[in-house]
């Protein structure tokens, strides 16, 4: 399938290194908003929709690892971003890796905040796809879907963020929900891991029972040199529940501080 012409917005100093935030399954660029006043003095931030999400287009799938992946160095091409530095929280962490091992040149430094190479069972999101098309919203599992994103306590105490969040799943185009779902049943980056040559940090929280653990220990196994961070609070959504010390865990590994 050939690239399309992902959305995106840049904020920073323009003559800054770039860096390339990838959001997760469900939510658009505005997931990133938390992390911002961190980075955006030190960095030329490049957000930016995934395929089937937010205001970029949503062709009809199946989409791939690949796909993805080839929209982003799309994007960087027609950016003129020849290198630049990643933060991928779970399918942009996997976009991250398919990038750094496929497309090594344009990756300097990776991170990837809750994510993974490999993501069984695949059925689960066959079965996570087809609900979605049949019922034609997100909504159908959005419920489910935001139950295993925040800590129950983070929920209770921040509705307005679970509104937020909320809002970008349930409007998620379902195809392009849908189409990705598909994309993360067919990807298997095991073999990928070695080839990547961009220090690489993963980033993993104790009560994330979307991807625990262990798939950031997997990442750091597969990849050479890579380190491991376990934040020993926060679930899947991190990047937003813990959005300092995200922001701090980042901001070392990029400027090469171990």
């Amino acid at each position: 399938m050939s690239a399309v012409e992902l959305h995106s917005e840049q904020s920073g100093p323009p003559d800054a290194p770039a860096l390339l935030l990838g959001s997760s399954l469900g939510t658009t660029l505005e997931m990133w908003s938390p992390v911002l006043p961190g980075l955006a003095d030190r960095w030329r931030i490049v957000r930016f929709d995934h395929r089937g999400h937010g205001r970029s287009p949503v062709p009809e799938g199946p989409y791939d690892m690949a796909d993805l992946g080839g929209d982003v160095v799309s994007l960087l091409d027609r950016l003129g971003l020849d290198r630049v530095s990643y933060v991928g929280a779970s399918l942009g962490g996997m976009i991250g890796l398919w990038l750094a091992a496929h497309a090594s040149g344009r990756i300097d430094r990776l991170v990837c905040v809750c994510s993974s190479a490999y993501l069984p069972p695949a059925q689960a999101w066959a079965a996570r796809a087809a609900s979605v098309r049949e019922a034609g919203s997100v909504a159908a599992v959005a419920d489910a879907v935001l139950a295993r994103w925040f800590t129950p306590s983070y929920a209770e105490r921040h509705p307005d963020v679970i509104a937020w969040v909320g809002a970008m799943l349930r409007e998620t185009p379902p195809e392009g929900y849908a189409a990705c779902c598909g994309a993360i049943e067919r990807m298997d980056l095991r073999d990928d891991l070695a080839l990547i040559n961009a220090p690489t940090l993963a980033i993993a929280a104790t009560e994330d029972h979307a991807i625990p653990p262990g798939h950031s220990r997997a990442i750091v196994a597969g990849v050479p040199g890579a380190r491991l961070e376990v934040m020993p609070y926060g679930a899947h959504l991190a990047a937003i529940e813990r959005a300092e010390e995200v922001t701090a865990l980042s901001e070392r590994h990029l400027e090469g501080v171990r």
